[in-house]
């Protein structure tokens, strides 16, 4: 699974580099609550990267990142705090599940690919960087020829400049978006997927980049409307105006700077040799991951990456194994344990109420678009909590994650329902989800199916 975080959007957001431990995890906590240990750990990892790109070379290459290893059940927060801190840091940052290694039926997937993902992902970063930094610049360009191509006929006594200018207005205003002009529009070459236990960087020839290039050049004029033209020409000129070779540097820089790699159900590959089944497999995956881990040199298709200062954040349940399972090279290259403890009911009902995306904040603003006021009475939010609690208790304890699931069967009926609504002031109280949810809470077995 490849997640794709892109930077801040809050204007009031600190710059990393002024932001000290204490504050990293007050940033932290606007998303996570509580497992304050884990959140003191990864801000302390974040701050060392900070301070270590402020030594002199040949010091900040002799100090490696503190990779942590998060234990805790699922559903507390690990993916959470590892996400919300790469977001923070505006960094590449790449989940993958270390089962994707072990996969039955052959011997999984390529381990480096996970290096090749995070760079795909910093160019994705770096590229949408550059495109909000030309787009002005590009919908002038785009703007130019457009009028270009409209057959401009000055009236009487009026310079080609003026009547330019009134087109331009015209346009500007939207006044011609409904009308035809034709384009040379480039046509693409035929797309191929290929299948191969290597990757593709290790092909002699690059089949994925020499075909396309033998149909480069061809055109043919298309017609279509002004306003779907002016889309066209904008990423024709966002194209001309990208470095891509600087786009490819930059990114690589940023991987190896600022990379972070979640290994997650890191649990689900221990297991030492002389088991049965798939143990000597998994023992086979910790050694394919070690290398990379202690810092290795990774060909991809846009050059190589080392992987020396990338920081790895490793997290598992540990219900069957338990981290002493993992070869000892491993163990020492993750020397930061931390211990997510299993979420309360109180813990239940601040994540419901506040967290910047607290899910009875996300479900009021979904009903507003349909001019719904919902509204959550505190016993009803205390009542989801201790509904929540109970199940994870009784069936599989799969922490806030439950929350979702009840959430959703609590409010089926008023989703449902809201574009028919006349009456637009809706409050939620705990007899209203009691009567939402009495029946399968009833019924132990539907339970443990539905929720």
């Amino acid at each position: 699974m490849v997640i794709y975080l892109p930077a801040q959007s809050e204007s009031d957001a600190p710059l990393l580099d002024e932001l000290t431990p204490r504050e990293i995890v007050e940033q932290l906590d606007k998303y996570v609550i509580g497992q304050a240990d884990a959140k003191r750990a990864v801000a302390i990892a974040l701050r060392n990267r900070i301070r270590r790109q402020r030594l002199e070379p040949d010091m900040a290459d002799e100090v490696m990142p503190k990779n942590i290893l998060m234990i805790g059940p699922t559903g507390c927060g690990k993916t959470e705090i590892a996400r919300r801190l790469a977001r923070l840091a505006n960094s590449p940052f790449l989940k993958v599940e270390a089962s994707k290694f072990t996969e039955v039926g052959y011997v999984g997937r390529d381990v480096d690919s996970m290096i090749r993902d995070l760079v795909e992902i910093a160019i994705d970063m770096v590229r949408e960087e550059k495109l909000d930094e030309v787009a002005e610049r590009a919908e002038r360009n785009a703007e130019e020829r457009l009028l270009d191509l409209m057959a401009i006929q000055p009236e009487a006594g009026e310079t080609p400049e003026r009547a330019r200018d009134k087109m331009r207005e015209r346009l500007r205003a939207g006044k011609l978006d409904d009308r035809l002009v034709d384009i040379d529009v480039k046509e693409r070459g035929p797309t191929f997927e290929i299948a191969t236990n290597m990757g593709v960087e290790e092909m002699d020839v690059n089949l994925k980049d020499v075909i396309p290039q033998l149909f480069a050049g061809r055109s043919r004029k298309r017609r279509m409307r002004v306003a779907e033209a002016f889309e066209y020409l904008v990423q024709e000129e966002e194209q001309k105006l990208i470095d891509m070779d600087q786009v490819t540097r930059i990114a690589i820089d940023r991987v190896e700077r600022n990379g972070i790699i979640f290994l997650d159900e890191v649990d689900k590959i221990a297991g030492r040799e002389g088991g049965h089944g798939p143990d000597v497999s998994r023992e086979g995956v910790q050694r394919d991951i070690l290398p990379i881990v202690e810092g290795t040199t990774i060909n991809t298709r846009y050059g190589f990456v080392r992987t020396d200062h990338i920081l790895f954040v490793a997290a598992g349940a540990f219900h069957v194994s338990k981290p002493s399972d993992l070869i000892p090279e491993l163990q020492g290259r993750f020397p930061i344990r931390v211990e997510l403890r299993p979420l309360s009911e109180a813990d239940f009902i601040r994540i419901l109420k506040e967290p910047k995306n607290a899910l009875v904040k996300q479900y009021q603003a979904l009903l507003e678009t349909e001019g719904i006021k919902l509204t959550f009475t505190d016993d009803a939010i205390e009542e989801v909590a201790r509904m929540a609690a109970g199940v994870n208790k009784e069936t599989e304890n799969i922490g806030a994650r439950r929350l979702h699931t009840i959430m959703e069967k609590v409010l089926e009926q008023i989703s449902f329902d809201a574009p028919d609504l006349k009456k637009k002031t809706i409050r939620v109280d705990a007899a209203y989800v009691r009567t939402q949810l009495s029946e399968i809470v009833k019924d132990q077995d539907l339970s443990r199916y539905i929720l």
